[in-house]
């Protein structure tokens, strides 16, 4: 009897342990949850029962403890650990931040030239392909794509898109304008030609369409978050994100982009100054900050101005040509260190 009453209690006790309870908790040994390159991560699990195997992940990368932030991706990440019993697996996961180790290097601009711009355009995406000016304006009703003679403000050509859209950034790549609209969770591709549609394509995790560009072969879009996602330009799937992280913190609202030199510049919409980030594509370290306060004062003060929102980088003349949302001038700078 003694024995039947046994094995029934150990029959009780193994079916009143709860899977989702299957060990207690993954243990961070550090009370902050904030690390930067260089820092070591040490961790543990709390255990309520054997288990056959365990695995901890970080950036989908098997690790043990202690682990130390090398050539992590910055950002928000989760510490994972996986344990296997029984031919069961169970996870548990924590949340750790990771920042720059530096500060980024900070910039202002001269002024070079002063050009006329469309007071009517509220400026999306701005960039030279070719040599010559492209530009999506917003606002549902008035949204549009335009091709520019940058020295004289004139419209060349221009595509009005339908009112249903609000649209948003634009990248050229391969003789084809790819154009974000903001919630519809849509983008369009047109031949640059004639402006035609070729086709559209829809979003993924990233539900809206903020800044876009390109690095010859991948696009880069921001959704105003803090994530900039990197899209296959044959699918238009989205393959990977990164975070525009400091050695502060993490920022959002990311918004217009322009791919120059290997780095990512973003401006950053209605921060609490108007500045373009410079970002390192593989990590998302925030290399860079470039000051534009001053521009805005600059042009017409009418009553619907609003913010910074236009970087195109000339590449023949080497220079950057910056603008907002119904500024009425586009400045021709030159970026300097401070």
């Amino acid at each position: 009897m003694k024995w039947s009453f046994l094995l029934l209690y150990l029959l009780f006790l193994k079916s009143c342990i709860n899977e989702e309870k299957i060990f207690d908790k993954l243990i961070i040994e550090s009370k902050s949850r904030t690390y930067k390159i260089g820092d070591t991560l040490s961790f543990s699990i709390k255990s309520i029962v054997d288990y056959d195997s365990i695995k901890f992940f970080i950036d989908n990368t098997i690790i043990k403890s202690p682990y130390v932030f090398e050539n992590n991706i910055l950002g928000d990440k989760k510490l994972i650990v996986n344990l296997f019993r029984d031919g069961k697996k169970y996870s548990l996961s924590e949340s750790v931040r990771l920042l720059s180790s530096s500060q980024p290097t900070l910039y202002s601009y001269k002024i070079l030239n002063e050009f006329p711009h469309d007071i009517e355009a509220y400026t999306q995406g701005f960039e030279f392909y070719k040599g010559k000016l492209y530009e999506s304006t917003g606002i549902n009703g008035k949204s549009s794509l335009r091709e520019v003679n940058f020295k004289t403000g004139v419209i060349t050509r221009i595509k009005k898109i339908d009112k249903q859209y609000f649209s948003e950034g634009i990248s050229i790549i391969n003789d084809s304008i790819y154009q974000l609209t903001w919630m519809n969770n849509i983008g369009f591709i047109y031949d640059l030609k004639n402006f035609n549609l070729i086709r559209s394509f829809d979003y993924q995790n990233s539900k809206e369409g903020w800044g876009l560009c390109n690095d010859g072969k991948n696009l880069y879009k921001s959704d105003g978050s803090e994530k900039i996602w990197k899209l296959d330009l044959s699918t238009l799937n989205e393959l990977s994100y990164i975070q525009a992280t400091t050695n502060k913190t993490i920022l959002k609202k990311l918004n217009e982009l322009e791919w120059v030199n290997g780095k990512i510049y973003a401006n950053t919409y209605q921060f609490q100054k108007e500045v373009v980030v410079i970002i390192d594509p593989l990590s998302g370290k925030v290399e860079g900050v470039i000051d534009f306060s001053g521009l805005k004062q600059k042009v017409d003060q009418i009553e619907s101005l609003n913010v910074l929102n236009g970087i195109a980088y000339n590449s023949t003349r080497n220079s950057f040509f910056i603008t907002g949302k119904n500024w009425s001038k586009v400045f021709e700078v030159q970026i300097i260190q401070k």
